[in-house]
């Protein structure tokens, strides 16, 4: 080919190569910016069991919550102090990423409060999605490691700041500074919630600060860009034009009889907003922690003044079953929604895999190993439910950890164990089942691999395995009944 037909062909597919990417990246921000139809609240429930893990609950108006995954936890943390509370849901601008942070505290363990403030962890949990269903493994961002005499990192938040491409992630350490020790919100700023830099003050407080959040108000209603509420004794709220600036203090709500404790009345926590969709309106909730009463919304339509926030009546909002603790909200496209609904939405109950031959005994999962056993403790080792099949394909199963959500049932060079879904094409198969009369009795079950459709769920010794079933003791081995 000539030198200038090659150069002609070569500026001809650079071209091309740039207009699809801008033309994809015009498609992620026209998908981030589509219509917003419900709302996913991500929360925790309590200082007990596995109430210190997180919880996911849907809205359609914003006002009526149910819990979703049938009320138990979404995800479960397995590092750090293996609990977390204080969930904060982060999209990217584009919606092609999500994230959730959260405190790395678990008071279930048997950790008292003193302890947790002087010396709990200086990090934060991270999870990651791309589709908010299948999450990463958690990890440890250690935010506070730097703050001299960190006693803790609490109630994390994160925002996108537009003027740097980069995302503000602000929390509360006890710490102290010329002489005084109590909690102050400190900052770094992050691209991947993985690097991060050095921590600065953000805010400080006379009688200290633990929980503050951030929204942006397009729009600047109330004369601000953002506007941020804060626990420092009241609910304070405060505004400002840009998320480092100058804030200027708006109020608080004692006039509603409510505070942080300070002037006493309904004492409240973990303040989250909420966009209302479709509307200029917002709700600010507070956490009745002191009277364990849980969310409580207060609405507004201008936050320029706290004088304009009304209560609502208990007849005016629901909030589900479960005590939701402090947490986040995160308006919801019509996809997104559809997606976490198909995944969380549908309540399905927990069952168990009684063995036909030894029917004292049933699937459990130990050790992540799976085996068979009698007088199975806790119970729920031996409960799963039964999912649509990870692969994809229509009349398939896939059994999901009751104790464990996000890890399913899967073969590993034909063993059984259990495993967290890492979104990859092979686990899907590996852990999707089609589930057919009973080998050796039709009233019961048993569970055919997909991507090995001449192999059956079976225990041999008691362990779990992957097997050809050809004689009337393997078909045996390889029929349950499933139990509710």
């Amino acid at each position: 080919m000539p030198t200038a037909l090659r150069r002609v062909a070569s500026t001809l597919a650079a071209i091309c190569l740039a207009l699809a990417a801008l033309i994809a990246t015009t498609a992620e921000r026209a998908a981030a910016l589509d219509p917003f139809t419900g709302y996913l609240l991500a929360h925790f429930t309590g200082d007990t069991g596995n109430g210190e893990q997180i919880y996911f609950a849907h809205s359609s108006d914003g006002m009526r919550w149910t819990d979703l995954n049938g009320g138990a936890p979404v995800l479960l943390s397995t590092v750090g102090t293996r609990g977390v509370r204080d969930p904060a849901l982060v999209r990217s601008p584009t919606g092609d990423k999500y994230w959730i942070i959260a405190t790395d505290l678990r008071i279930a363990s048997g950790t008292v409060w003193s302890d947790a403030t002087e010396r709990g962890s200086t990090a934060l949990v991270v999870w990651e999605s791309t589709d908010l269903v299948t999450w990463s493994a958690p990890r440890l961002m250690d935010v506070a490691k730097d703050i001299p005499g960190a006693g803790d990192a609490w109630a994390p938040e994160a925002i996108h700041d537009p003027s740097t491409g980069d995302y503000l992630v602000y929390w509360a350490t006890n710490a102290t500074l010329n002489g005084v020790r109590h909690h102050r919100v400190y900052s770094v700023r992050t691209r991947d919630f993985r690097t991060f830099t050095t921590p600065q003050l953000y805010i400080d407080r006379p009688q200290g600060i633990i929980d503050t959040q951030i929204i942006e108000v397009p729009g600047s209603v109330g004369g601000h860009r953002y506007y941020r509420a804060s626990a420092d004794g009241q609910i304070t709220v405060e505004g400002s034009n840009s998320l480092l600036g100058t804030w200027t203090r708006i109020g608080d709500l004692s006039h509603l009889g409510i505070s942080n404790g300070a002037t006493g009345g309904n004492v409240v926590e973990g303040p989250m907003w909420q966009k209302l969709n479709g509307r200029t309106e917002w709700n600010l909730w507070v956490d009745q922690y002191a009277s364990k009463r849980g969310y409580m919304p207060l609405t507004s339509t201008d936050l320029g003044s706290t004088r304009n926030f009304r209560t609502r009546s208990s007849s005016e909002y629901s909030m589900g079953t479960s005590t939701k603790r402090h947490g986040s909200v995160l308006n919801l496209t019509a996809a997104e929604e559809a997606r976490v609904l198909a995944r969380w939405g549908t309540a399905r109950p927990a069952i168990r895999l009684q063995s036909h031959n030894y029917p004292d005994r049933y699937v459990r999962h130990l050790d992540f190993d799976v085996r068979l056993d009698a007088g199975v403790s806790p119970l729920q080792d031996s409960q799963f439910r039964l999912v649509p099949g990870l692969a994809g394909a229509s009349g398939t199963v896939s059994l999901e950890s009751v104790n464990f959500p996000g890890h399913y049932l899967r073969h590993y060079g034909f063993d059984l164990v259990l495993a967290r879904d890492d979104g990859t094409s092979v686990f899907g198969s590996d852990a999707t089942f089609t589930e057919v009369p009973g080998l050796a009795d039709g009233s019961a079950a048993s569970f055919r691999s997909y991507n090995y459709p001449d192999r059956y769920l079976r225990h041999f010794g008691f362990e779990l395995r992957l097997d050809t079933v050809s004689t009337s003791v393997a078909r045996a081995d390889a029929t349950f009944r499933v139990v509710r």
